[in-house]
């Protein structure tokens, strides 16, 4: 069977069985792109009816301006939360931080090393040295200030000791 349309586009020796075993082939591909395409317009749409379910335009337009005012107020707080914690570490420089500990024997004839060496730094190694000499007469404490983790004052050799300790914590 030949055709005067198939003829005319060149096609006129094509038997037609061939050009029907085609158009169906065609028409499969297409029925199974369109039932793809049903099956993720269905998704969608219920993934639309959760997200809308008991909505409104309205109120979900409140909801969003809802989540974008928690959300200012959210980024507010974490912004103040972050100076004052700059605040604190600023202040922490110049606490006590760093602590260095002797006990010892002041003199010969007592026994329990009563006396002390302590000293305090902070972070730029300031601080002091507080020296406690226990006798049999009493107790005697002194200080020395430490600058930069050094004392212009000659320190004894337990006051040299918790230096170093306070300086190495």
């Amino acid at each position: 069977m030949s055709s005067s349309l198939l003829e005319s586009i060149g096609l006129g020796g094509l038997d037609i069985a061939y050009l029907l075993i085609g158009l169906l082939v065609f028409i499969i591909i297409l029925l199974i792109l369109i039932i793809i395409q049903f099956n993720k317009l269905n998704k969608i749409q219920k993934k639309l009816s959760k997200f809308m379910k008991g909505k409104d335009a309205g109120s979900l337009e409140e909801d969003i301006t809802g989540l974008y005012e928690d959300n200012d107020f959210i980024k507010k707080e974490s912004d103040k939360n972050r100076k004052e914690i700059k605040d604190i570490q600023k202040r922490l420089e110049y606490c006590y931080q760093k602590m260095g500990m002797v006990k010892y024997d002041a003199f010969s004839q007592m026994g329990g090393q009563l006396s002390f060496c302590l000293c305090l730094l902070n972070e730029k190694d300031d601080g002091f040295i507080l020296n406690s000499v226990q006798s049999s007469d009493g107790c005697y404490t002194y200080t020395k200030e430490v600058k930069k983790g050094e004392c212009a004052i000659t320190l004894g050799a337990e006051e040299k000791e918790a230096l170093d300790k306070a300086i190495g914590y």
